[in-house]
């Protein structure tokens, strides 16, 4: 059966069709490696799992606050729009708030699977195919939890977002072999996994928190591939080499700057758009939403040596340079011990239905005795 129909406007055509330029690149060097990238590889492998058995599908979902959040996150919370509208347009309006927001998870998850396919073919070395294989595998079981979270929970889709899709169809029409890797892995990726983690650690919906936390447990290796692959061959980029990767970078983070805005959902409503994202754009909530969004990206960026005037100055004029301080390798960390610890979370609960289920049994037992 069609998803078209539970698009909250048209979607043209079946396919987005991208065209891709460059070479499928094959290596006869099949010896050595990067240690840290192998041993990514290897944490790669050990780390599968399956989106059916480990996340609780049966738990329930308000579709009309999905990640169960208080009011006062809402974007418009406080302003003379939001204090006009009904509860029951309040209410509409958090359903296609939730249907936007992750529908663009799912986007973004299935832009991620075709482009570590394309790194697979275009990266030169053979550690980096080996370590993008089992990305892409990752990247396909996020594009199938989120189908069907959107798709069960929600049960209304978004288009993908324009600035999405325009950072995503010049990463893979680039002949050059590490733009995919920026595009996606630094950029995307960088804005992804941070926006994943404010809505994981605000959340009170239990299935949205697993949902989330088992995804960054993969997206935090995925950023971390990005790094260790460019930054050596970054290293030996001639200066103008380097000025083309960050005028593309620029670019790029003001396309994933206005990503996270919204403009759809006002438009699908037929609110003020103006005056909504005026609203947006001047709040305090918003500054500092945008600030995190950026957590990732930044101190990345700065670390493959893509650390220019001209990247510096897009940062500063964004609010978010403070964000290069960030230790990546510390929210690595984290994001693996919040999902091992939403797994202990998963299994006292299944153990104490479990069980309360036995002690029912027990009871109903020695009544009927």
């Amino acid at each position: 059966m069609s998803s078209h129909h539970l698009y909250s406007s048209p979607v043209p055509g079946d396919t987005w069709n991208v065209a891709m330029a460059g070479d499928t690149r094959f290596t006869w060097e099949y010896d050595g490696g990067r240690d840290r990238l192998l041993s990514l590889y290897q944490k790669g492998k050990d780390k599968q799992w399956d989106a059916e058995k480990r996340i609780d599908w049966d738990l329930e979902v308000d579709r009309n606050n999905v990640a169960g959040l208080p009011e006062s996150f809402n974007p418009l919370f406080g302003s003379e729009i939001w204090d006009r509208m009904s509860e029951q347009e309040r209410e509409e309006f958090g359903r296609h708030q939730g249907a936007w927001l992750f529908s663009q998870f799912l986007h973004g998850e299935q832009g991620a699977l075709n482009v570590s396919a394309r790194i697979v073919q275009s990266v030169p070395d053979l550690d980096s195919k080996f370590y993008a294989a089992t990305q892409t595998m990752d990247e396909a079981r996020h594009v199938e939890l989120y189908t069907k979270f959107v798709h069960e929970k929600i049960g209304m889709y978004y288009p993908i977002n324009q600035d999405l899709a325009k950072l995503l169809a010049e990463s893979l029409e680039d002949s050059r072999w590490d733009l995919p890797y920026l595009g996606m892995q630094v950029l995307i990726e960088g804005l992804a996994l941070a926006a994943f983690g404010l809505y994981r650690d605000m959340s009170t919906n239990p299935l949205v928190k697993q949902l989330l936390a088992y995804v960054m447990q993969d997206e935090a290796r995925h950023v971390a591939f990005g790094r260790l692959a460019l930054k050596d061959y970054y290293a030996e980029l001639t200066e103008k080499e380097r000025a083309e990767r960050e005028e593309f970078v620029v670019e790029g983070c003001y396309l994933m700057r206005d990503r996270f805005k919204g403009r759809e959902i006002y438009e699908t409503l037929d609110m003020p758009v103006d005056k909504c994202m005026e609203y947006v754009n001047n709040s305090e909530m918003y500054t500092l939403y945008q600030s995190l969004l950026f957590s990732r990206i930044v101190p990345c960026v700065r670390d493959i040596g893509l650390w220019g005037d001209k990247v510096r100055a897009a940062y500063d004029d964004m609010g978010v340079l403070d964000n290069a301080k960030s230790d990546l390798e510390a929210l690595m960390r984290q994001d693996e011990e919040i999902a091992e610890r939403v797994d202990e979370e998963k299994y006292a609960r299944e153990l104490a239905a479990r069980k309360q289920e036995v002690g029912e049994a027990i009871a109903l037992g020695e009544a009927s005795g």
